[in-house]
């Protein structure tokens, strides 16, 4: 009985000590710097300029080792990876994104950016005629309405010498999508604007303290904190103009269908809220909230990661003198000396200008990290990651990784005209995301943005220098100082 026994136990043993030896083959090797029983907690603990440092050194440590690395939070595994390819396997893969974005679900609920993957799959199939082509030329005057403003808006700084332009960019975006999304022009009501501006801010840093504040990942405890109380006067502003402009317009609805009339809002186009309320009552395909939760999915998408692109791109446009020639350039060859609007046909031959754009997503990618939730495991090339875990994708690595070329981090925004010069992998350029569940709104992003430019820059010399700038992770990437701009009138 002994000497069974004795089997039995060296059997378990030489079992454990195999399959442990044959996983390790399997896991992408450990991240240095783990500390006893936390692991690399300690790395996105401190301020947000100290997580972001962390990020990019994270970034480059997985780069080194070959895309895909592991890190520890305590007792729990997070899968890093930086590998353009392996990241699109897991995208794929897996669709449910990591629990981290429970936290925002008290101001997006289960929107397509947060939403869990069945009602994800459901919504997206509803939404994505929302977002073809011919819906999103008709905002095309929207565009160039908004682009105007704030080129008039700019006015002031003409010759004053350095200003903070996020500021500008930030309100007009702002308009921009509540315009395009509900048919309400915030314009004339600019206290609204910079309350929902603030509340924005605040609900993002709300975010970042709860994700580094382990402790408070926990709702119960949450629920206790003064980040809770602080999270709940913000919901009171965010969502109270999704909500008034709902109703109001559900209102108006039904009306108008009542009294045999066209049920729009009243714009030449087709706002977003117009088409959600078309599914809820004629195809009864959403409610109430569900209608909210993706207009104010749309709004927070939209208005920050745009202004805060058009704040980077001015400032990298400022430090190249011959990049903004060059731009001017090409705006020149389409519009002349006519400031006339910008059409879908110009913003085709707006070649290089979309370069400047893409390079600058590229080199400052404003979402720099996101995360999914394995539910099975995902083969890669070289490794196979455990279900159950958390994988992040560095996006700031995957925009660094050795298909860029040994270039990878300047900015050099004709490596985009040229297809030979381009990674071959389509998810090296990941901005608005990877996989199935990129960004739904990428192409109406683009189309902003460039119509807002074009006309800038047919009004304005910008002068800047990225170098100064000192940046910090507030869920989106954002800077702290020194990218401030100068401008002054083209003549």
């Amino acid at each position: 009985m002994l000497y069974i026994t004795l089997f039995c136990i060296t059997f378990a043993l030489c079992w454990t000590w195999w399959h442990r030896k044959t996983k390790s083959k399997l896991e992408p090797p450990a991240l240095p710097g783990a500390w006893p029983l936390i692991g690399h907690t300690h790395l996105f603990m401190g301020d947000t300029v100290y997580l972001w440092n962390n990020v990019k050194e994270m970034s480059y440590r997985s780069l080194k080792a070959g895309g895909v690395t592991k890190i520890s939070i305590g007792p729990q595994t997070i899968y890093v990876l930086t590998d353009p390819e392996d990241c699109l396997t897991v995208a794929n893969a897996c669709l449910q994104k990591d629990i981290i974005y429970e936290f925002a679900k008290p101001w997006l609920g289960e929107g397509l950016l947060t939403g869990k993957e069945s009602i994800w799959k459901r919504h997206r199939k509803l939404l994505n005629p929302a977002f073809n082509q011919l819906v999103l030329d008709g905002y095309q005057k929207v565009f160039n309405s908004q682009s105007r403003r704030l080129v008039k808006d700019l006015e002031v700084e003409v010759g004053k010498g350095p200003f903070d332009h996020l500021v500008y960019t930030l309100r007009n975006s702002l308009e921009t999508v509540c315009l395009t999304t509900m048919g309400v022009d915030l314009c004339d009501n600019s206290v609204n604007n910079s309350h929902y501006v603030q509340a924005g801010k605040q609900i993002l840093s709300i975010m970042i303290e709860r994700l580094q504040k382990f402790w408070l990942h926990n709702n119960f405890i949450y629920s206790w904190s003064t980040l809770k109380k602080k999270e709940d006067q913000c919901l009171i502003t965010l969502h109270n103009m999704s909500n008034k402009v709902l109703q109001a317009r559900k209102a108006a609805y039904l009306n108008n269908k009542k009294n045999g009339l066209e049920a729009s809002s009243g714009t030449k186009f087709k706002a977003f809220l117009d088409l959600l309320l078309e599914l809820s009552i004629e195809a009864r395909a959403l409610n109430d909230l569900e209608i909210r939760e993706e207009v104010d999915t749309m709004i927070a998408a939209g208005f920050d990661t745009t202004a805060t692109v058009l704040m980077f791109t001015l400032v990298l446009i400022g430090s190249y003198p011959k990049v903004q020639e060059r731009i001017f350039e090409e705006l020149h060859n389409v519009f002349g000396e006519d400031d006339r609007d910008v059409t879908k046909q110009d913003l085709c031959r707006l070649v290089y200008l979309e370069a400047v754009l893409k390079e600058s997503m590229r080199l400052y990618s404003i979402v720099p990290v996101t995360a999914r939730r394995l539910d099975k495991n995902v083969k890669l090339k070289n490794y196979t990651l455990t279900a159950g875990r958390t994988c992040f994708f560095l996006i700031y690595g995957i925009h660094r990784h050795p298909m860029w070329g040994d270039d990878a981090v300047e900015f050099k925004p004709e490596r985009w005209l040229d297809t030979a010069t381009l990674p071959s992998c389509p998810t090296a350029f990941a901005a608005f995301s990877m996989g199935k569940r990129v960004c739904i709104g990428k192409q109406f992003a683009l189309m902003s943005m460039k119509t807002t430019l074009s006309h800038v820059l047919r009004h304005y010399r910008v002068k800047g220098d990225h170098t100064k700038m000192k940046l910090k992770l507030d869920v989106v990437l954002k800077s702290v100082c020194g990218h401030n701009i100068s401008i002054e009138r083209r003549k």
